[in-house]
């Protein structure tokens, strides 16, 4: 009498016939990507309540009395001073302003500024298009600009272009925004030597123009700013993308492609780069993140009228709704930015997740 051995028992046959016909594996992998996609939720909410934390206590260890500053300059009594801050809730205890903070913020009101005395989420609303307008240009100059640079720069390696380029890149990266745009307005702005003027010092518009010549007088306003973000920006990609993709030409699937045929810039197109490009691409969210917050330093040396100035004069004050508003709309992008990021790494790379 034979006994069966336990390979032909009915349930390893079956997960056998299962595996075979590949359902379980899609079920399972898509049942892995679902756990990843929860798991990234919850870090995303984690980080926000984290961001919601930071943003009410960071700014109260801000030296200085909001209403003593708002009434700077003039005779008020010690009533009229216990009255706004009562108006403004100053005077509840803290864990009940952290409360109240909390509950509508979730709502969507950020809360009332100090000294604009209009709701935060306007204020925000009308600076936000010129943030958009300036480091959106900004992040696709310098993304396309450092993704080409940078591949090339790798694909020839240690020839003089990749040395000059990588030198440069350095430097520029080293360099700070706020000192940069300070060089440029003194160049190209005030006019140093036989160089003339070119540019204006700051603001957005000339404001005595408008249909088609608005936008010129715009688009002459943002050369010294998108040109400073971009020439500080541009280095981090192109170093990035130069890492990568040197980390990738060592691989076998390259040799294979070239055995097969392939000229080498089918292989560097189709093959080298798309893999390289995993890890550009978690920095190229990040950029996008930075865009709501744009570069508060740029736009407050060139006095642009977006977020980033507006969030210097509130920290001026300070206007704790304002800044806090501020604070959460910048780091709500960045967590939205890193979340989009991980859902996408595993369409481009079915390794991960799994």
């Amino acid at each position: 009498m034979t006994t069966a051995s336990p390979a032909d028992t009915p349930a390893v046959v079956a997960e056998a016939r299962t595996e075979a016909s590949g359902r379980p594996a899609a079920a399972g992998s898509a049942l892995a990507y679902l756990r990843y996609v929860g798991g990234k939720l919850a870090g995303a909410v984690v980080s926000l309540f984290a961001v919601l934390v930071t943003s009410f206590f960071l700014f109260r260890i801000i030296p200085g009395d909001p209403v003593r500053t708002m009434t700077h300059g003039r005779q008020v009594s010690a009533e009229q001073l216990a009255h706004l801050r009562s108006q403004f809730g100053l005077d509840l205890p803290v864990w009940r302003q952290f409360t109240d903070y909390c509950g509508k913020a979730l709502t969507g009101d950020l809360g009332t500024s100090y000294q604009f005395h209009a709701p935060v989420g306007s204020l925000i609303a009308q600076k936000l298009p010129a943030t958009l307008l300036l480091t959106g240009t900004a992040v696709v100059l310098y993304s396309t600009l450092g993704i080409w640079l940078g591949t090339r720069s790798a694909w020839r390696h240690g020839r003089l272009g990749d040395r000059f380029h990588t030198g440069l890149a350095l430097t520029l990266w080293s360099v700070p925004s706020f000192w940069l745009g300070l060089l440029l307005i003194i160049t190209f702005s005030v006019g140093a030597g036989p160089i003339p003027g070119l540019f204006p010092t700051g603001g957005m518009e000339s404001g005595d123009s408008t249909g088609f010549a608005h936008v010129l007088d715009v688009a002459h306003h943002m050369v010294l700013p998108v040109l400073t973000l971009v020439a500080v920006q541009y280095a981090q990609t192109l170093l990035v993308m130069r890492s990568s993709l040197l980390d990738e030409m060592g691989g076998d699937y390259l040799t294979t492609a070239r055995a097969k045929g392939l000229r080498d810039d089918a292989v560097r197109r189709h093959h080298a780069v798309p893999n390289a490009l995993l890890p550009t691409v978690t920095m190229l969210f990040i950029n996008l993140g930075h865009v709501a917050a744009g570069s508060i330093l740029v736009e407050t040396v060139f006095s642009w009228p977006g977020l980033g100035g507006l969030f210097y004069q509130a920290l001026s004050v300070p206007d704790l709704p304002l800044v806090q508003g501020l604070f959460v709309v910048f780091a709500g992008a960045m967590i939205l930015m890193n979340l989009l990021a991980d859902l996408l790494y595993p369409l481009l790379d079915p390794r991960v997740g799994r």
